[in-house]
């Protein structure tokens, strides 16, 4: 099916429309939420029926089972093994000694891919659950999935935008998620986004988007609070690995100076990366770290900027950063 085109500015407004719902459902607070790690799901399990040999010929029996409300038709197999069910609709199998102990494991065992479609619905502000596939969705949900409380599901409509025929057009809207500071679950958001900046000419449309891309994750960078899902550290990756070229080298000595501690760690761990791509820029790297270890206040950064410059210097791996009191 061909991806239908998208009108930027409008996704972008309905995204702040999404933004400002979610804080008022909410209850108007904005702090950020710390998000979860990232557990891969992975559906269909591997069938049982593959173990025990069941032949295409032991299908035979009809029976159902029911679940959230829905009833699932489930093809039955007799065998010497015990009894073998398996669903087309939800792609999964289960055996048991008896068909009511078949039809209760295939029950139980389906679950976790009912509890993520319907967690996919409830990113989408549907009711029930999702039945169809992530990629398929239009541009506007892709983007409200970013948000999922469940970053797996988020890491999927990442993928699906990745590879989405119109991802330029979505720029606006992914902007829009860098800029965010009310959506609770905004840090996994925007470790998605940077993730896909790794990559920036890919949705780029025009300079002015490389500009607001690099102005975006410098403003990150600068007032950051916190280092949930360690996206501030992803961006200081993404200025200094991926876009030093695109003035990523000197936004990063310019955060430096950041008002955030964890954005000033970000700039010295990103400057490493800077000074790998960009060679001609290690003296003015090495000068403005010298110029951090004289000025930093905390003593964290200081002894990180110090050990920085060192590594650079000797062209050695860098040394681990630092982690925070109110990061343990």
């Amino acid at each position: 099916m061909e991806a239908t085109m998208i009108d930027g500015e409008k996704l972008r407004c309905d995204l702040q429309q999404f933004i400002s719902e979610s804080v008022r459902a909410n209850g108007g607070d904005t702090s950020a939420i710390k998000p979860g790690n990232r557990i891969k799901f992975s559906w269909p399990p591997h069938p049982v029926s593959y173990e025990f040999h069941v032949l295409s010929s032991d299908w035979k029996g009809r029976a159902t089972f029911e679940a959230h409300g829905e009833t699932f038709e489930v093809e039955v197999a007799q065998t010497p093994f015990g009894v073998f069910g398996r669903c087309q609709e939800i792609w999964h199998e289960a055996r048991g000694e008896s068909l009511e102990e078949m039809l209760e494991e295939l029950r139980k065992s389906s679950e976790p891919l009912f509890q993520r479609q319907f967690l996919i619905n409830k990113g989408l502000g549907k009711p029930g659950r999702f039945v169809g596939h992530v990629r398929e969705l239009p541009a506007e949900g892709l983007l409200h999935l970013l948000y999922s409380e469940d970053r797996d599901i988020a890491n999927e409509a990442k993928i699906a935008i990745e590879l989405h025929p119109h991802r330029r057009e979505m720029m606006p809207g992914l902007l829009l998620i860098l800029e965010d500071c009310q959506h609770p679950l905004r840090r996994s958001a925007q470790w998605c986004v940077l993730d896909l900046f790794e990559d920036l000419p890919s949705f780029t449309r025009h300079q002015d988007d490389e500009l607001a891309a690099v102005k975006a994750i410098r403003n990150l960078i600068w007032d950051a609070e916190d280092d949930y899902a360690r996206t501030i550290y992803k961006a200081g990756v993404v200025l200094g690995g991926h876009i030093p070229n695109l003035q990523g080298g000197p936004t990063l000595i310019e955060c430096l100076d950041a008002p955030s501690k964890v954005g000033r760690r970000s700039a010295i761990h990103g400057l490493y990366h800077v000074v790998e791509w960009m060679p001609d820029m290690k003296q003015s790297v090495l000068n403005a770290l010298q110029n951090k270890v004289d000025s930093e206040t905390d003593p964290l950064l200081k002894q990180y900027a110090i050990e920085m410059r060192e590594d650079i210097a000797k062209g050695t791996d860098h040394r681990p950063e630092p982690v925070f009191d109110f990061e343990r």
